[in-house]
């Protein structure tokens, strides 16, 4: 059973900053490097016009869009990008050093389907043009577990309606959390907002992860610490 929420409820969703700090250590010499010759190549401007087609954002053009909100060490975007070469992947991090992972890997060779936005993910959705994503990702969020906190839980009824606007009609949502009480908010989030609608058929179907869903590492350390991780799946539904 999903835990019970708390009968406290956080306050109406607005756009309070949904992460911490944006920067841990210094970057090093190469890092700098790699922020002020590598990111503006593959950064996403949403103060920019918007493309009529996100596809042709990367180049060569692809057959799909996806978009990673919070993608931490990278480790699942990389997974996806490599395992999926013609869906151009859109990668949302606020947090510095998950940037320059990202940037690392990249420059290595691993990669070319990938676009970046170093910041927080609402201007992103706000700029990109309706039903142009055709799956999204929210893995581990920040569950802010204090109840002062709570208000600025990233997912709510209000970014649910922004992510319905640009993912067209049967896209996947899928969304990771290893916090009881953020996951039964979700799915509260998730019915009262309408376009999204749970596709768990069985208990397996949010306690395990599909074969085409990687760990990540903060899944790992959920799961070291013993909490138990939450899998949910949601399918963008028609227009009435």
């Amino acid at each position: 059973m999903i835990p019970r929420r708390s009968s406290s409820s956080p306050a109406a969703p607005g756009e309070l900053r949904s992460f911490g700090r944006r920067r841990g250590r210094k970057p090093s010499t190469r890092q700098e490097t790699l922020l002020r010759d590598v990111l503006p190549g593959l950064a996403l401007d949403p103060s920019a016009a918007a493309p009529p087609n996100i596809s042709h954002l990367f180049s060569p053009t692809v057959a799909d869009v996806w978009l990673e909100i919070g993608f931490g060490g990278g480790e699942h975007l990389l997974w996806q990008a490599a395992r999926n070469p013609s869906v151009g992947m859109i990668g949302c991090e606020p947090f510095q050093d998950g940037v320059l992972k990202m940037l690392d890997a990249i420059t290595a060779g691993q990669c070319r389907n990938i676009r970046l936005v170093a910041d927080d993910v609402r201007p992103l959705l706000g700029w990109l043009p309706p039903a142009s994503i055709g799956r999204a990702f929210m893995l581990f969020p920040d569950p802010w577990p204090k109840l002062r906190h709570r208000k600025r839980r990233l997912i709510n009824v209000h970014l649910l309606q922004m992510l319905a606007r640009v993912m067209r009609a049967d896209a996947e949502l899928r969304i990771a959390s290893d916090v009881g009480d953020y996951v039964r908010a979700i799915l509260e989030a998730a019915r009262e907002q309408g376009a999204f609608g749970w596709t768990a058929e069985a208990a397996s179907d949010w306690r395990e992860r599909g074969s085409d869903w990687p760990s990540t590492r903060y899944e790992a350390k959920a799961v070291a610490a013993g909490r138990r991780c939450y899998y949910l799946a949601f399918r963008r539904r028609q227009e009435s």
